[in-house]
C-alpha cells in the first residue's frame, strides 16, 4: 500500500534519504529537470534522465555522478511518442534499475507566447503533444510498472499557469495543457492509490532558459505582480521534489504544490 505509516521512531531527516531507491526524470538535461536529478541523485538516488535536444547530457550526467557518488544515466527520448515512452520506462526499470523503479518524475514541458486566434494545427498541437501527451504518456508507462511492482511514487512538473492566467503574454495552449496535467494528477492519484502515489509541483517563474529568452519588459512587469518581487532559481525547488519523492511524504497523494512567491494578478 503506497499511503503506508512509516516507523515513526525513524529520525526525520533519514525519512528524506533516497538512497537505493531508482528514479527516472524526462526533461532532466537543463532548468528544473537538471536541478530534479542533482536533487534526488543528492539524496541517494541512482538517476535516468532523458533529453531531447540537448548537446551536453552526457557530461551533465557524468558531473552528477561524480558528485554525488551514485549512478546516472542518460537517454534520448521524445515523450510526444508512447512507444518510444514505453520502452524507454521499461529499459530503464529493467536494466538501470535492475527490475525496480522506485520515483518517476515526468518534467519535459515547452511554452510559447502566440495569440489565441493565430494557432494553427502545428503550434497547438506541439504544445499539447509534450505538456499534456507526453506527461500522460510517461504516467502510464511509469503506472503499469508501479501496479505490477505493488508500489511506485509519480510526480508531474505543472505550473502556476494551471491555476491562473498569466499577463501580459498570450499562451492559451500552454496555461491549457498545465492545467490538463494538474487534473490528470488529481484523477490517476485516486485511481492509482492501491499501488501508486501521485502529485503535482506547479512552479512560478523560474530562471531558467525558458525565462531569460523572454523580453526585459515582460520579467519587469512579472516582477510588479510578485510579492516577494524575484523570481525563483531553480536550485530552490531541490528540496521539494526530495521532498515528494521520500518517505517524508509518505501520507500525501493527489496534491498539487505551488512555488509562486506569492504571485497574484492584478
Amino acid at each position: 500500500m503506497p499511503l503506508y505509516q512509516p516507523n515513526s521512531d525513524i529520525p526525520v531527516l533519514t525519512q528524506f534519504c533516497l538512497k537505493g531507491k531508482i528514479a527516472f526524470v524526462t526533461g532532466g538535461s537543463r532548468g528544473i529537470g537538471r536541478q530534479i536529478v542533482q536533487a534526488l541523485a543528492e539524496a541517494g538516488a541512482d538517476v535516468a534522465f532523458t533529453y531531447r535536444m540537448s548537446t551536453d547530457s552526457a557530461e551533465t550526467a557524468a558531473s552528477i555522478a561524480q558528485q554525488t557518488n551514485v549512478r546516472v544515466q542518460v537517454y534520448h527520448l521524445d515523450v510526444t511518442k508512447r512507444a518510444d515512452v514505453l520502452a524507454i520506462v521499461e529499459k530503464v526499470a529493467n536494466e538501470f534499475g535492475g527490475g525496480r523503479l522506485d520515483i518517476v518524475v515526468a518534467n519535459a514541458g515547452v511554452c510559447q507566447n502566440v495569440p489565441s486566434l493565430e494557432y494553427d494545427e502545428e503550434t497547438w498541437e506541439n504544445m499539447n503533444s509534450v505538456n499534456y501527451d507526453g506527461a500522460m504518456w510517461t504516467a502510464v508507462a511509469a503506472g503499469r510498472h508501479f501496479k505490477k511492482q505493488g508500489w511506485g511514487n509519480l510526480i508531474i512538473t505543472a505550473s502556476v499557469s494551471a491555476n491562473l492566467v498569466n499577463v501580459p503574454q498570450t499562451q492559451a495552449a500552454y496555461n491549457a495543457s498545465k492545467a490538463g496535467v494538474l487534473q490528470l494528477a488529481k484523477s490517476l492519484a485516486v485511481e492509482w492509490v492501491d499501488f501508486a502515489r501521485v502529485n503535482c509541483v506547479s512552479p512560478g517563474y523560474i530562471l531558467t532558459d525558458m525565462l531569460t529568452k523572454q523580453p526585459k519588459e515582460l520579467l519587469d512587469k512579472w516582477l510588479a505582480m510578485i510579492p516577494a518581487r524575484r523570481v525563483c532559481a531553480p536550485e530552490e525547488l531541490k528540496g521539494l521534489y526530495v521532498f515528494l519523492a521520500s518517505d517524508a511524504a509518505c501520507y500525501m497523494t493527489g496534491s498539487n504544490i505551488i512555488i509562486d512567491g506569492g504571485f497574484t494578478l492584478p
